[in-house]
């Protein structure tokens, strides 16, 4: 690893005030999902202990050095890239221990926990927690910025789900923020990344008899003709509590033939409910149905083959109110050409829904997650690609997509789910009516501005 003369007397002195188990290591040793305007810091600290982190926050902060901290590498804003080579990049993954309580209904996790390592524990403990639903990703970055996925029907958002939060703090300070320290409580759900580094958090966690821990779950594969009649179906369904979806249009692996059009339906609960449930799916046609009942551990099972790291991968999501069927129908047309681009084959288009009633339920000032009622669904186009030549062609038609979703989302202002946006969204599209709260906030407790490379708010 070659150095500045500078960052090697940081790395120096740093070192020798770390754990024995912590490194200091080179900029490219923990792989990101996407290369795309990615951190690029002058080198990695690989933590052991969560007192790490707070060393070297507080080291950092004596050397007006720039941070950032990375749960599971999947954070894909084009913000992150403001991290430059004068910087330092916090690799949470040694820190990733998950306990349960001992009757089950709380779990402590680690920064560096990721959703499989909550899953895997909480199938041990019989115990469901609200995840997102890529075993790949940090469990505690996809809660902060809100937390949707499957169980949120049932027992609401990420946000809601949490207890306490270890927090080390702008100045370098470490502090438990739970609803007993009120601004910040309310700012670190769903803004988290703006105020510190949570190194360990508490979350309610549900006891469940065996049955409890089985879904019937799968996918159901429609035909391109069938595009418009399953968008009307997916509009008009009525999510219960125990229901997700997730829609995908993908390469079939013949570059002669259109995308495939996968509907992945979730239901927390038998299959004579599933199909029930799902009956207006069923009634469109399907050609094919995967669907099984199947055992928590490998509810997120379908998503693992996209966690593979590296390559070029940016992500131009939006919120949905509605689900306009010419608008999808073009959207699957653009993908249909730019997956006939030599190396972007395996572009894709996903969109998440999940019921609402849950998270309405808790009065929208309890958190800075600002969409609990409006995003019916989650839609993101991701061009994916290794070459940063083809990055102006990847934009163009994200944009493009994102555009055609916009103008027809049924939302009276641009609003994205923080996790799944671009990067170039103004902080009114991610913040919601809550942007002047957070900022108030964020002038308190971050002057220095040293949380600064997500969605920044000052």
């Amino acid at each position: 690893m070659v150095l500045s003369a500078q960052l090697q007397t940081d790395v120096n002195t740093l070192a020798a005030r770390l754990s024995p188990d912590a490194r200091i290591s080179a900029p490219n040793t923990a792989p990101r999902w996407s290369q795309y305007y990615a951190p690029m810091p002058g080198f990695i600290v690989d933590v052991a202990t969560e007192n790490d982190v707070l060393i070297t926050v507080q080291y950092c902060v004596s050397q007006n050095l720039s941070f950032l901290a990375q749960n599971g590498g999947n954070g894909w804003a084009t913000t992150l890239h403001g991290l430059k080579k004068n910087g330092i990049l916090i690799n949470l993954a040694g820190i990733r221990a998950v306990t349960f309580s001992s009757n089950n209904t709380q779990i402590r996790l680690q920064g560096g926990a990721l959703v499989s390592d909550v899953v895997a524990a909480g199938a041990t403990a019989n115990a469901l927690v609200v995840t997102g639903i890529c075993n790949c990703i940090g469990a505690l970055g996809a809660v902060l910025g809100g937390g949707i996925g499957n169980l949120m029907g049932q027992y609401g958002l990420g946000v809601d789900n949490l207890i306490s939060l270890n927090v080390i703090t702008p100045s370098g300070k470490a502090m438990v923020v739970s609803p007993e320290t009120p601004s910040l409580w309310f700012a670190m759900r769903g803004a988290g990344p703006n105020f510190g580094i949570v190194t360990s958090a508490v979350m309610k966690s549900y006891p469940m008899g065996s049955k409890g821990l089985n879904a019937w779950l799968g996918p159901l594969i429609f035909t391109e003709k069938q595009l418009e009649p399953l968008i009307k179906a997916i509009g008009q369904l009525i999510m219960q509590p125990k229901m997700a979806l997730e829609l995908v249009f993908a390469n079939s692996g013949n570059s002669s033939a259109p995308p495939n059009i996968i509907l992945s339906i979730f239901y927390h609960g038998t299959e004579v409910e599933g199909r029930s449930a799902f009956a207006l799916f069923y009634a469109v046609g399907p050609i094919a149905d995967r669907t099984a009942t199947t055992s928590y551990t490998n509810w997120n099972s379908g998503g693992d083959m996209a966690c593979v790291k590296g390559g070029r991968k940016p992500n131009f999501g939006v919120g949905l109110a509605l689900m306009d069927p010419p608008t999808w129908r073009a959207i699957y047309n653009a993908l249909s050409t730019l997956i006939q681009q030599p190396g972007a084959e395996n572009s894709s288009v996903l969109m998440n829904s999940y019921p609402l009633e849950k998270a309405k339920s808790y009065p929208r000032a309890s958190s800075a997650y600002p969409f609990r009622s409006n995003l019916k669904y989650n839609a993101v186009f991701t061009p994916v690609y290794a070459e940063p030549s083809f990055d102006k062609t990847a934009e163009s038609f994200g944009f493009r997509v994102r555009n055609l979703w916009r103008s027809t989302s049924g939302l009276p202002l641009n609003a994205t789910y923080i996790n799944n946006a671009y990067g170039d969204e103004s902080l009114r599209t991610v913040y919601g009516q809550n942007l002047q709260a957070l900022k108030s906030i964020k002038t308190q407790v971050d002057p220095a501005k040293r949380f600064n490379f997500w969605f920044p708010l000052s």
